[in-house]
This record gives C-alpha cells, sequence and structure tokens, in this order.
C-alpha cells in the first residue's frame, strides 16, 4: 500500500512541477504575470453507494493565466468531517432519510472490503491540477471549462486501495469580474474515483484575488492614467463621455473609441455619425468614404443609398441616381396628399415623362418618438409611398416604372428628437434611374 501511496504522490508533484514551468515560460515570454489566488466553500456529494455521506468542504486555488484562452490551476481542498454511510446486514449501504427512517442506497455494497465496516465519521484531503478553457477571460463574465488530475486522501481506510485514490475531475464554472483585482466564482466537477468509477460531484462559491493587478496603480501611475480596453482613451475619459471603459468598440462600428474621438471626430455612441445607412467602421476601412459626410461624392445621392439600394459608386458623383426629396403634409395617420403638394410630385412626373427609359424609386420615411411602433410607421410610411405612387401614375406614368416601399423610422436623415420629433424624418424620397440631364432641366424648368 505504501509504494501505492508513493507512486500516485510522485505522478501528482510531477503535474504540478510541469505546470509551473510552463507558466514560468509563459511568464518570461509576454513578460508580464497573471497569478491570482481563489479561495472558495463548497458541498461534496458523494453517490449514494459510497462509504461516505456528503459534506462541506474548504478550496484554496493558485492559478495562472497562459494567454487569453488557457489557464492552469493547482488547489487543496478539505473536508473536515464526512459522516460513514452505513452498511446493514444484507451488505447494501443505508442511511436515513428525511423522515428519519433507513433506507437503502444500493442494493449490493461495492466496497471489496464486505460489510464489516465500522470506521465512523473521517476527514478528506485532495491536492489537484487542471487546465482551464475560458471563452471570455478579460471579459466582465467570464465562463470557462475545466479538467484535471487529483489524488483524494481519507483519515482512515474507506477506498479499496485504502486511504488514497486518484480521481480525475472535469467540469466548468464562471467568474464575474467586478475591476481587475476582484471577481466572484462559482464552479461544478464531477470526480470520477478511479478505484470503484464512482460519480462525485462537487459544487462550491469562492472569491478571486488577481494581486498582480493589485499592483499595478502604483505602475500605472507613473505611466499615465489608466486605459482598461487600450483604446487610446483613459477609463476616466470613457466614463465622462459615456462610453465603455471596458469595451474598446461600445458602438460596435468597427472604429475603436480612440479612432472615433481622436482620429476621425466620430460619434463613439452612433455606429452611424452622418446617418447615411452605412456604419463608420465601414466607410472608413471599406468604402474610404467620409463618416461625417453622408453624401461623400457630392452627387446628391447618401453614401449608404448609394451602396446599400443602387449599387454605385459613392465616390463618383456622376453614377449618382437623381434623387427628389418630398416633405409632404399628411394629417395624422392618413395618407392623403393636400393639393398644396401636387406641384413638387409634378416635378417628378415630368421628369419620368420626359425620360421615357427611366424608373423611379419611391421611398416613405417616418419619424421617431418614445412609443413610436416600428411595424405601424413602416406600414403608414409604405401607404404614404403608393399615395404618390398612385399620384404619378394618374398622370400618365407606367405602373410598372414604379416602385413603393415603406421604411418607417428604420434610416433617419438625422438624429432623432424621441421626444419632440423631428420633422427632418418624415418624408418621401423618390430616386429617379436613367434620366438625362437634359429631360431634368427641361423637367425642373417647365416647373
Amino acid at each position: 500500500m505504501r509504494s501505492n501511496i508513493t507512486l500516485k504522490t510522485v505522478a501528482v508533484a510531477a503535474m504540478a512541477v510541469a505546470a509551473t514551468q510552463q507558466a514560468l515560460r509563459a511568464e518570461e515570454a509576454e513578460d508580464f504575470s497573471r497569478w491570482y489566488f481563489a479561495p472558495a466553500i463548497g458541498y461534496l456529494n458523494f453517490e449514494g453507494d459510497q462509504p461516505l455521506e456528503d459534506g462541506p468542504y474548504l478550496n484554496l486555488r493558485l492559478g495562472y493565466d497562459l494567454d487569453e484562452w488557457w489557464g492552469l490551476e493547482g488547489g487543496v481542498m478539505f473536508a473536515p468531517k464526512l459522516d460513514e454511510n452505513l452498511v446493514d446486514g444484507a451488505g447494501a449501504y443505508v442511511r436515513k432519510d428525511s423522515a428519519g427512517n433507513w433506507v437503502r442506497t444500493s442494493q449490493q455494497q461495492s466496497h471489496s472490503r464486505g460489510k464489516d465496516r465500522n470506521f465512523g465519521d473521517t476527514w478528506m484531503a485532495s491536492a489537484y491540477g487542471e487546465l482551464l478553457f475560458h471563452f471570455t477571460r478579460w471579459e466582465r463574465l467570464d465562463p470557462f471549462l475545466a479538467g484535471g488530475l487529483g489524488l483524494n486522501f481519507y483519515g482512515k481506510d474507506v477506498v479499496d486501495d485504502g486511504k488514497s485514490e486518484f480521481v480525475f475531475r472535469a467540469g466548468g464554472g464562471v467568474m464575474w469580474h467586478f475591476n481587475d483585482v476582484w471577481a466572484v466564482r462559482g464552479d461544478f466537477r464531477l470526480m470520477l474515483d478511479s478505484d470503484n468509477t464512482e460519480f462525485n460531484n462537487l459544487i462550491e462559491v469562492g472569491l478571486v484575488w488577481n494581486w498582480d493587478a493589485g499592483a499595478q496603480p502604483e505602475f500605472v501611475a507613473a505611466a499615465g492614467p489608466a486605459d482598461s480596453d487600450g483604446d487610446g482613451l483613459t477609463d476616466d475619459y470613457e466614463i465622462s463621455i459615456g462610453t465603455d471603459p471596458y469595451n474598446p468598440d461600445t458602438d460596435g462600428d468597427g472604429l475603436t473609441d480612440g479612432d472615433e474621438v481622436l482620429k476621425y471626430k466620430t460619434d463613439p455612441l452612433n455606429p452611424d455619425s452622418d446617418f447615411d445607412g452605412l456604419k463608420d467602421g465601414a466607410e472608413v476601412l471599406k468604402y474610404k468614404t467620409d463618416p461625417l459626410d453622408p453624401d461623400t461624392d457630392k452627387g446628391g445621392v447618401t453614401d449608404g443609398h448609394e451602396v446599400l439600394v443602387d449599387k454605385t459608386n459613392p465616390l463618383n458623383g456622376n453614377d449618382d441616381l437623381l434623387r427628389f426629396e418630398l416633405h409632404l403634409l399628411f394629417d395624422y395617420d392618413k395618407a392623403d396628399i393636400h393639393a398644396k403638394d401636387f406641384p413638387d410630385i409634378d416635378t417628378v412626373a415630368k421628369v419620368l415623362a420626359r425620360n421615357p427609359g427611366s424608373t423611379a424609386t419611391i421611398e416613405g420615411h417616418a419619424d421617431r418618438l418614445y412609443r413610436s411602433k416600428a411595424d405601424y410607421n413602416r406600414r403608414l410610411s409604405e401607404r404614404r409611398a403608393n399615395a404618390v405612387k398612385n399620384y404619378i401614375i394618374s398622370k400618365g406614368i407606367d405602373a410598372s416604372r414604379l416602385k413603393a416601399v415603406g421604411y418607417g423610422f428604420d434610416r433617419p436623415k438625422v438624429k432623432p428628437d424621441l421626444k419632440n420629433g423631428t420633422p427632418e424624418n418624415r418624408r418621401v424620397e423618390v430616386y429617379i434611374r436613367g434620366a438625362s440631364e437634359r429631360g431634368v432641366s427641361d423637367a425642373l424648368k417647365a416647373k
């Protein structure tokens, strides 16, 4: 028995040494440390045919982050008192139920030493090492998977090998980081006993203390204010302007908050600073348009409409479609056109009449308030676009050349005022494809 215990101890020690060496290599390569300490309390639940009953335990972990995804943990746990799971005359384990009655937990005692056992309560200690895989290591919510090996020691001869046994550990948990120093964590593990192939489980909660992070403020004070997300803006400044100091791209537009504020002068809280339908990141990085100018090429159509709808070049003003913006005064919840708005629509009809090969898309847009409903406004804007379409048809334009669509308040022209309303966003836009310059000029002169 002594030699068996010695071999197990050597194996666990070798695993711990290998883990430490790998951690030190990682520290040397990255030139910074990721050590943390994690105390916890938990509850150990044995399967019913185990020789011990459930009980509480203490757990102490020492961890090291190898990189953004992987980490190593070594720990010791101690259960100070575990009651005996008694054996009846038939060889089955028994315990009291909630009513105080003795019940069998299995039909056959699995322990090879038979039913003459009566060791009373005992203690358990365990040393283990685990490899962790993190999904979002340095975010506030930090779920992870874990697996490894351990060696359990008991105060009395409990398992087949006496007082010790190898166990395989697998499970996971989650950490919630309050800041760079402190976090709380919850863990669940399945513990497979090598002797009896029993799945016991552990549930625990605890704290995480990263002492290296606690030592960083002195260093940071010498180098400058903290920038937790590395976006070029200090945490204090981000808090003052409303961006997230732990997220380098608060509005998710593809540009870091620092680049938006310091380089491009765009709004780090608005993914589309110029309201042209393209995110700031796409304009800068993909289309090379100006994220502060809705019509970079000055051709009369916004960059977003050119890219997403017209499929024209937002850097070439010569290929822009002809655009008419109509601010029509519809009555509340109505789609009837007032007579005083007829002349503006007549101009559109004349351009189409003087360009027989041209086509037009008529877009309805709505304003947005706090209580505005997306589906309702989309339907209303489509009704108003169709009203304009029908009026143009009444002027002799074939219906096959016209298309009406309602966008509701999904495509604002300017930032909506949700309290007082924004009249600029309540509009009808007409986009004409295939109109010649002469035909347009003639129509505008005849207006």
